[in-house]
């Protein structure tokens, strides 16, 4: 089969690599790709929301199956289109992006279909949200409603810290659009745990869980990014947890977005907090995580073609996922000064190391090959550093070590991936 995956970052390339690894695979083309990506695939130049472009390319180039990576052309309809045209792609239809493309959605989703979730309030009228907040309990968590790139998430611990979170949103609209609407919610305290599965419509498959690491600096300081690192499996994602989430999330989210006429077929990530409480639901999102798919993925068993064939087809009853016993652990090298400001174009040294050393992975964000061909840094996060051991701790200190194989001149990472496992 001929694949085109969607997308330009490090979920992209692991997604990539995972294909490559198929004996459906033929031709992989991405688009629009990047540096790294573009060593186990073709790099198209078409944007992943040129939607007509894209369905145009893959008729023309007999793609046999579509892979989408990102949030943004999901939540965009990029699906329908595809689907319109007859052509054969993985993820959810626009009107069950929704999921994860409107947060005020997805809590009112939960609260009828009785799944666990906070408490929450959602406000269009910024003076509504601020009268609200005057006798709200603090901390207290905003969220803009839209897609924010994993940031648009604002943990209050004061009135004071609320009312400009308010501000910022729907007045200032420092996430765009996507603060036209906002969720208030009760803030949930407790371990956050990843859990990514595969989804046909009715028929649910849980991946191996995951952790990420959200902030900029070491001891969980600084802003939110789109993830700094994370490790697999978690250690508190426990049988006892499992067993909870499959009787009460799981399955009666697919259920619930079917009974609304919203059959989902893709991958649905579980963002969790385990709290005093038990586990409840702290976000959804229409597609792999990102780095969590960096860890996830190369622990996988199946082959991933089969798996999401099988979830358009609606046959995803008749697939055992399988993992292997084992943990792996990514390491996200940044430019220094993300999420905010920070150079960019820096040549980057070493990477090549990666192609022949098993059981390690340099999955590329933000890189591209330059006018000379050689590849330079064009992003925020730059690389997703990911190695493989016999347990979490193992794991941790390879990826460290391949950490330091890699040089680029602003190059930056959190030193602490990892480190809540030596208090399990």
């Amino acid at each position: 089969m001929n694949i085109l995956i969607v997308g330009s970052g490090g979920r992209e390339h692991a997604i990539a690599v995972s294909v490559a690894k198929s004996r459906h695979a033929g031709k992989i083309f991405c688009a629009p790709g990047n540096a790294g990506i573009g060593k186990v695939a073709e790099c198209v130049p078409i944007g992943a929301m040129e939607f007509e472009k894209l369905a145009a390319f893959a008729k023309e180039h007999d793609v046999d199956f579509t892979i989408v990576g990102m949030d943004d052309p999901l939540v965009g309809g990029i699906v329908d289109v595809f689907e319109n045209e007859g052509l054969a792609i993985f993820g959810p239809r626009k009107n069950a992006a929704v999921l994860e493309g409107s947060k005020a959605f997805s809590k009112d989703l939960m609260k009828k279909y009785g799944i666990p979730t906070a408490g929450y309030e959602t406000f269009d009228d910024p003076a509504e949200a601020l009268a609200f907040l005057e006798t709200a309990k603090m901390p207290i968590v905003l969220k803009a409603d839209g897609l924010a790139l994993g940031k648009g998430v604002l943990i209050c611990n004061t009135l004071k810290e609320a009312r400009a979170g308010v501000k910022e949103i729907m007045e200032d609209k420092k996430f765009g659009s996507a603060g036209n609407h906002m969720v208030v919610e009760e803030f949930m305290s407790g371990r956050e745990v990843s859990v990514l599965s595969f989804v046909d419509g009715k028929t649910i498959r849980i991946m191996s869980s995951a952790q990420d690491h959200k902030r900029a600096k070491d001891g969980d300081l600084g802003l939110n990014t789109g993830g700094m690192g994370t490790f697999s499996p978690s250690p508190f994602y426990t049988e006892e947890v499992d067993a909870f989430c499959r009787e009460h999330i799981y399955q009666k989210t697919v259920d619930a977005m079917a009974a609304e006429g919203r059959a989902y077929k893709g991958v649905i990530f579980f963002g969790l907090m385990l709290t005093e409480d038990g586990p409840k639901v702290l976000e959804y999102n229409a597609r792999f995580g990102d780095p969590e798919a960096q860890v996830v993925l190369p622990r996988m068993k199946n082959d991933i073609l089969e798996v999401m064939q099988a979830c358009v087809n609606g046959t995803l009853d008749e697939i055992t996922l399988e993992f292997e016993e084992n943990a792996a652990v990514c390491v996200v090298l940044a430019s220094d000064g993300y999420p905010l400001s920070y150079d960019k174009g820096f040549e980057i040294f070493g990477e090549e190391k990666f192609d022949s050393a098993e059981g390690y992975y340099c999955f590329h964000a933000g890189t591209k090959r330059n006018e000379e061909g050689r590849i330079v840094t064009n992003g925020g996060r730059v690389l997703g550093v990911t190695a493989k051991g016999a347990d979490l701790r193992e794991a941790r200190a390879n990826a460290y070590a391949a950490c330091e194989w890699v040089s680029f001149e602003n190059k930056y990472m959190r030193h602490d991936i990892g480190k809540a496992i030596d208090e399990a």
